[in-house]
């Protein structure tokens, strides 16, 4: 990922809207969690065939210490097979509806890698502002989350999180990761 666009924003919008709250365990619903590793798989399409899957984006919002959306979002990367970048239109509009009155605050972004695993790569700590947001990183066979910071373990910019996994009425709580089998 070579920007977010979050950097771009972050002198345009106030971010009153955001919840970075680096003691809050969040918790996840499974649909989500579900939606995001299916998408791991789709194939790209550019109008006229089907390629390799594309890194898939998307802003993950919520209320509370509960994400309950992810906000889609066209990855505008020059090289969308390897890394991903989220349109700044998608940014500016999840901005603009976490201002409106009982709007969703933004938790932070998450994205696919089709190939490799659920861990953030360099390019993706490259990119990354230290803002304590969060980032859910998914695999063709896993789904991590982890928390933008300044010195983090993994690249110096990630630390991971667990995150409580909401599945009907029951709850699995501090979860390191989802793995599917």
């Amino acid at each position: 990922m070579r920007n977010i666009g979050n950097q771009r924003l972050n002198g345009l919008l106030p971010m009153i809207h955001v919840c970075g709250d680096m003691e809050m365990v969040p918790q996840i619903s499974s649909t989500i969690m579900l939606a995001i590793l299916r998408s791991v798989c789709i194939g790209s399409f550019d109008g006229t065939s089907y390629g390799p899957p594309h890194e898939k984006c998307g802003i993950l919002r919520g209320r509370g210490n509960r994400i309950t959306e992810a906000m889609s979002a066209r990855n505008v990367s020059p090289t969308p097979t390897t890394a991903f970048e989220i349109d700044p239109a998608a940014l500016i509009r999840a901005h603009q509806l976490a201002r409106r009155r009982g709007g969703l605050a933004i938790f932070g972004y998450f994205h696919t890698h089709p190939v490799g695993d659920a861990s953030p790569s360099s390019r993706d700590a490259a990119g990354a502002m230290p803002d304590g947001l969060l980032w859910l990183i998914a695999s063709r066979t896993e789904a991590k989350l982890w928390r933008a910071v300044d010195n983090g373990v993994v690249h110096g910019r990630f630390d991971p999180v667990v995150f409580d996994l909401k599945v009907g009425n029951r709850c699995a709580q501090r979860v390191g990761g989802v793995t599917l089998r």
